[in-house]
């Protein structure tokens, strides 16, 4: 294989993650990372942990669904 061949595999490649990033940014699929990331730039020398992931999905269904109000 040739070097031209290897870099164009490389951008294939990097292109299809980040295409992948995308779409699991579109869906919300990476939620619980931003929240991570979050969390560690703006409460990492606060004494609490972050949430684990389950506790976090548990909270995001809370805070999606309380107070939801409908007509009928």
């Amino acid at each position: 294989m040739c070097q031209a061949d290897s870099w164009k595999i490389g951008s294939v490649t990097d292109a299809l993650r980040h295409v992948w990033a995308m779409i699991r940014e579109l869906t919300g699929d990476d939620a619980y990372e931003r929240y991570l990331a979050h969390w560690h730039t703006h409460h990492a020398s606060e004494r609490a942990t972050p949430l684990d992931r389950a506790a976090f999905c548990r909270e995001e269904q809370r805070r999606k669904w309380e107070g939801v109000r409908r007509c009928c």
